[in-house]
This record gives C-alpha cells, sequence and structure tokens, in this order.
C-alpha cells in the first residue's frame, strides 16, 4: 500500500473542500445583508415569478439527489476486493462530485435570495451547509464510510499526524 498517495490524495480533497466551502460563504452572505439591512436599498431585477418555484425546486432536488448519488459510491468504494488506494481514490471523487454540486446549490441560494427575498433559500443554504459540514473529510470518517478494517484502518488514522 502506498502511503504517501493516500497522504497526498488526502491532503488535496480536505484543502480542496475547504476552499469549496469558502468561497461561496461570502456571496450568500452579501445577499442575507442585502435583502435583510433596511439601510441598504436594492433594486432586484424583475424575473418570472415561476423562476423562483423552479429554482427553488432545482435546490431541494439536488440536495436530496447528491446525497443518494454520494451514498451509492461510497457504497461501490467499500468493494473489499479493491485496494486501499483504489477506495480512497473513489472516496475522493465521490467526495468531490458531492462538493461541486453543493458548491452551485450555495450559489443559486444566493441568487435565488438575492433576486426573490424568499426565506426558503436561506433554509436551503443552512442544509447545504449542514451536507459541507457532514461531508468534509475527516480520517475517521473515511474509516466509517469505507468501513476499513485491521491495516487499512491503522492506515488511514495515520492521517491524523500532520506531516510538518
Amino acid at each position: 500500500m502506498d502511503k504517501t498517495y493516500i497522504r497526498k490524495t488526502f491532503d488535496r480533497l480536505e484543502r480542496n473542500a475547504l476552499i469549496m466551502m469558502a468561497i461561496p460563504l461570502p456571496f450568500f452572505a452579501l445577499a442575507y445583508l442585502v435583502t435583510t439591512s433596511s439601510t441598504i436599498s436594492y433594486q432586484a431585477p424583475q424575473l418570472p415569478l415561476i423562476l423562483d418555484t423552479i429554482l427553488l425546486t432545482l435546490v431541494i432536488v439536488m440536495l436530496g439527489l447528491h446525497y443518494i448519488n454520494f451514498q451509492k459510491a461510497i457504497k461501490t468504494a467499500r468493494n473489499h476486493s479493491a485496494s486501499l488506494e483504489e477506495k480512497i481514490t473513489r472516496y475522493a471523487q465521490a467526495t468531490m462530485r458531492r462538493f461541486w454540486v453543493l458548491f452551485v446549490v450555495v450559489f443559486i441560494c444566493a441568487g435565488g435570495l438575492l433576486v426573490y427575498n424568499n426565506p426558503g433559500y436561506t433554509i436551503s443554504f443552512a442544509v447545504a451547509l449542514v451536507f459541507f459540514s457532514l461531508g468534509k473529510p475527516t480520517p475517521d470518517r473515511i474509516i466509517r464510510l469505507l468501513k476499513l478494517k485491521s491495516d487499512e484502518r491503522r492506515m488511514v488514522e495515520e492521517l491524523k499526524i500532520r506531516n510538518t
């Protein structure tokens, strides 16, 4: 088993996940501030109300489907005949697909809130943040999701020790 590959894959995944969580936050914060502030005047573009329903429905569907797709991918990654490197690679791919969907969802929520001032986008944003938080890659989460045992478990637990 290649410890260096596992370390590099985990470090890259962790870095990318943190970046993908951090980038959309200011956009939603600004949208929330603009829509709730009594001192900031903003004229939102007049878009059809049906688009509000479509966007919010899209966000909810994306939140549900991303979870289902992630669970299916993890089930595939658990393949007992696969090497640990393959399992980690599949986990990393599933996690990045998950984070890309959440990344898009948060931007849709920011735009929807700014244009329609619909509190459904704020709730959807909060749900997306929960998924971001619960999906952040950690060695313990990898062990639990991939149901690792013995040597594989020990190797992933070693990721907790930071190289300096």
